[in-house]
């Protein structure tokens, strides 16, 4: 299927590993050229050499976006090696599980600066070459947003600010010709949720199937999902055959949202 993606520009927040660089590595398949964007400048040299290998293009900036400017710095960065922004999926951003009491002020500061405050600076920033080329925003988020729970006040605090700000975007886009939508994933195979099943195992003695099957059937969903679905959805999502889509919030867990 051609989605019309050859010759696009792409930031990809968050993309030296799991669902970002998943969604780095689809939408340069269809022929985009793609920013990675992280903390860790290692991992995203390897991206881009994945990247490179299909023969398409790719460039990294190493940053952290909870620094003040560094949106700035990025989109300036997008800017003078492309001179266009066509695409920018705003994934960064990770936060703590755990005990409500347990959990510090920093905590929930972090957790805010790092996704929540990540995502409302950098489409600030990248709002004008977004209007230019009447292009696409999509923000990676998370179920938690839409089903709280009790190991996971913050993140689900941080990701229903984040759909309520995207759903917001999305009315300005209306007017700007600029594309926003969100997709919320469920569980899905990165280093986090390996971290998650080795202390599911260190804590109830299972092995690593057992823990998997348990993990999935807690989360009541299908199966575990990989970085590779996300990212097939997203580069629909951000396609000539996805643009009719406005303001959606697209959860993809397997069916493990049970609301409305």
């Amino acid at each position: 299927m051609q989605l019309g993606l050859a010759g696009k520009v792409a930031l990809v927040t968050g993309s030296s590993r799991g669902i970002g660089r998943g969604i780095a590595l689809a939408l340069a398949e269809e022929g985009a050229r793609v920013m990675l964007t992280g903390r860790d400048r290692g991992a995203l040299d390897e991206v881009a050499g994945e990247v490179r290998k299909r023969g398409r293009e790719a460039h990294v900036h190493a940053g952290d976006l909870r620094e003040a400017g560094e949106a700035e710095r990025l989109v300036a960065a997008v800017r003078e090696r492309y001179g266009r922004l066509d695409i920018l999926v705003n994934n960064a951003g990770a936060t703590k599980r755990g005990d409500f009491f347990a959990l510090s002020e920093e905590d929930w500061q972090d957790g805010f600066a790092l996704k929540f405050f990540a995502h409302v600076r950098l489409a600030r920033a990248a709002w004008p070459l977004l209007k230019e080329s009447k292009g696409s925003l999509l923000a990676i988020v998370g179920v938690g947003g839409r089903t709280p729970s009790a190991d996971f006040t913050i993140g689900s605090t941080v990701n229903a600010s984040c759909l309520a700000f995207t759903k917001a975007l999305a009315d300005i886009g209306k007017g700007c010709g600029v594309q926003v939508n969100a997709i919320n994933p469920g569980a899905v195979e990165t280093a986090r949720l390996k971290r998650n099943l080795a202390e599911l195992m260190a804590k109830t003695g299972l092995d690593e199937a057992a823990a998997r099957e348990r993990f999935r059937l807690e989360h009541g969903s299908i199966r575990i999902g990989r970085p590779e679905d996300i990212a097939g959805l997203a580069a629909f999502v951000l396609s000539e055959r996805g643009h009719w889509l406005h303001g959606a919030i697209i959860d993809m867990d397997g069916g493990q949202t049970r609301t409305l």
